[in-house]
C-alpha cells in the first residue's frame, strides 16, 4: 500500500500528471481539428512548460501555506521540495529546447500566455501573484489553458481564426473553468488565510457548483455547434457529452470529499479522460 501511495504522490506532486493532462488536451485539439495526431516540438514545449510552471507553483505556494504546511498535500510537497526543484530545472531545459524548435510566429504566440502563467506563480506585485488577486485565479487558468491547448496547436498547423476555432477555444475554456472551481472549494481555508476572495467564498458552494454546471452546458452547446457544422463526428460529440456528465458528478461531490487525490488526481484527470473518450469513441 505504501508503494502505491508513493507512486501516486510521485505522479501528482512531481507534476507529471498535470503535464500529461496539458499534452493530452493539445493532442485532442490536433485530433479534432486536423484529424490526425503528430508528435511536434509544441507538444514537448507544452509538456515541459507545464511541468516547470506547476513545479514553481508548488514551491512558491508552499511559502504561502503558513500553518497548513504540516497537513495534506503541503506536507508531501515540503518533504519533496528538493526533488520538485530538480524537476523544475530539468523541465526548464526541455522547455527551452522545444521552444527553440518552434517557428517564429509560434514562439511569439506563446509569449502572452507564458507571461500570464509566470505572473500566476511568481510574486511580482509586492509579494502577490495573479492567483492571489480576488476572483482572478479561475478565469486566468481557463483562458490560459484554452489558448495553450487549442489556439497554439491549431496555429502550429497553419489554421487561422474561424468558427470551429472560436467554438473550440470557448469550449475548452468553459471545461477548464468547470473543473477549476472545485479547487477553489478545496482551497477555501488557505485562501481565507491569505485574504483571497474566490467565487465559492463569496457566493457559496451551491452557487459555485451551479456555475460549474452552467459552464459544462455551455461547453456542450459549443461542441454541438462544431458537430452541427461537421467538424466533430457523432462519436466526438458523445465523448465530450459523456466527459461533461462525469465531470459534473465529480464537481457535485466537491467539498464533501476532502482528500487532495480527488482534486489533483481525479478532477485534473478529467482532461486525460476526455481525450481518451474522444479517441476511443471516434
Amino acid at each position: 500500500m505504501r508503494f502505491i501511495i508513493a507512486i501516486i504522490d510521485f505522479l501528482l506532486y512531481s507534476n507529471l500528471w498535470i503535464a500529461c493532462a496539458a499534452a493530452a488536451m493539445a493532442v485532442q485539439t490536433q485530433f479534432l481539428l486536423m484529424g490526425s495526431v503528430q508528435p511536434t516540438p509544441l507538444l514537448g514545449f507544452i509538456f515541459f512548460a507545464t511541468l516547470l510552471l506547476y513545479a514553481l507553483h508548488r514551491i512558491i505556494g508552499l511559502q504561502k501555506a503558513g500553518p497548513f504546511q504540516s497537513h495534506g498535500r503541503y506536507k508531501v510537497i515540503a518533504q519533496f521540495k528538493r526533488h520538485i526543484s530538480f524537476y523544475a530545472a530539468v523541465s526548464a531545459v526541455g522547455a527551452v529546447i522545444c521552444f527553440l524548435q518552434l517557428t517564429r510566429p509560434l514562439q511569439l504566440a506563446t509569449i502572452l500566455p507564458a507571461l500570464a502563467a509566470l505572473g500566476y506563480v511568481l510574486p511580482f506585485w509586492g509579494g502577490r501573484r495573479l492567483r492571489d488577486l480576488n476572483y482572478v485565479k479561475v478565469f486566468l487558468i481557463a483562458i490560459a489553458w484554452a489558448w495553450i491547448t487549442v489556439y497554439l496547436p491549431a496555429r502550429e498547423f497553419g489554421m487561422g481564426w474561424n468558427i470551429p476555432m472560436y467554438a473550440m477555444v470557448l469550449e475548452r475554456a468553459f471545461f477548464v473553468f468547470a473543473i477549476t472551481l472545485p479547487f477553489d472549494i478545496r482551497d477555501l481555508e488557505i485562501d481565507r488565510f491569505n485574504g483571497v476572495r474566490t467565487i465559492p467564498a463569496r457566493w457559496g458552494l451551491r452557487a459555485a457548483k451551479l456555475l460549474s454546471l452552467a459552464c459544462l452546458l455551455a461547453m456542450l452547446a459549443l461542441a454541438w455547434l462544431n458537430f452541427h457544422i461537421d467538424v466533430y463526428n457523432p462519436g466526438h460529440f458523445r465523448a465530450l457529452a459523456l466527459s461533461a456528465l462525469i465531470t459534473y458528478a465529480l464537481v457535485a461531490a466537491a467539498g464533501r470529499v476532502q482528500h487532495d487525490y480527488y482534486y489533483t488526481g481525479v478532477l485534473d484527470g478529467m482532461m486525460v479522460l476526455q481525450f481518451a473518450l474522444v479517441w476511443i469513441m471516434r
